[in-house]
């Protein structure tokens, strides 16, 4: 289960944050971004060595506040071949030094997203030790299973996609949308997805869909 370690980490999640975003592609904001925590949820990795975080960031620089999925992971160590998706590196005043990294190229956090799209992985609330997040729901589409490595990225405007060999995707959506009625509902042509819940600009609790599965048509 995840430890949440009430301690200090410099420079801040948020600090590391601003200098990154405005480097991607699916960021509308302005060159200095002016970021809050907005809510997230963590996975637990098997083995225990990598910290995995879905957070969510509310940014105020541009034309109007705007909610962003950005899904992190924590390492000891860099991780081989993952320079490009480096966020930067902090102090952890526990841990010690943390290479943090965009998850949607780290393997560990990409496995585990896919065991929580098939029901595999409980989803961990983001600041509190060994507890379920219960605002945190997904839907698979029949019994799958849903493969474990996605290694093709692409980051778009508006979200990241991951795919597997076979040709199924795992859409990262970057730019959070509430749901209209309040509740997350499938997704037309989706095989599953992940919702989850983050405080909007307003102060109030909304939820919306995070990441959807998409699987390729079969074959004629």
């Amino acid at each position: 289960m995840s430890v949440i370690h009430r301690t200090t980490l410099e420079p801040t999640k948020l600090e590391l944050l601003a200098g990154w975003l405005p480097t991607r592609p699916w960021y509308h904001g302005g060159p200095r971004p002016r970021l809050g925590k907005a809510g997230g949820f963590r996975l637990d990795d098997p083995k225990g060595g990598v910290g995995i975080e879905f957070m969510v960031v509310r940014d105020d620089s541009g034309d109007g506040p705007v909610c962003y999925l950005v899904p992190l992971t924590y390492r000891a160590a860099p991780l081989d071949g993952a320079d490009a998706a480096l966020v930067g590196t902090a102090e952890h005043g526990v841990l010690g030094r943390r290479w943090v990294y965009d998850a949607c190229h780290d393997p560990v956090a990409v496995a585990e997203l896919a065991a929580l799209v098939e029901g595999r992985a409980q989803p961990q609330a983001q600041s509190v030790s060994d507890t379920p997040d219960h605002e945190v729901s997904r839907a698979l589409a029949g019994e799958g299973p849903v493969p474990a490595e996605f290694p093709a990225v692409e980051d778009g405007e508006e979200h990241t996609e991951l795919t597997a060999p076979d040709g199924t995707v795992l859409r990262v959506l970057r730019t959070l949308h509430p749901a209209p009625d309040g509740a997350p509902q499938a997704e037309p042509g989706a095989a599953g997805h992940v919702a989850g819940a983050w405080d909007a600009p307003d102060g109030a609790r909304v939820q919306g869909l995070m990441v959807l599965l998409l699987t390729p048509p079969p074959a004629p």
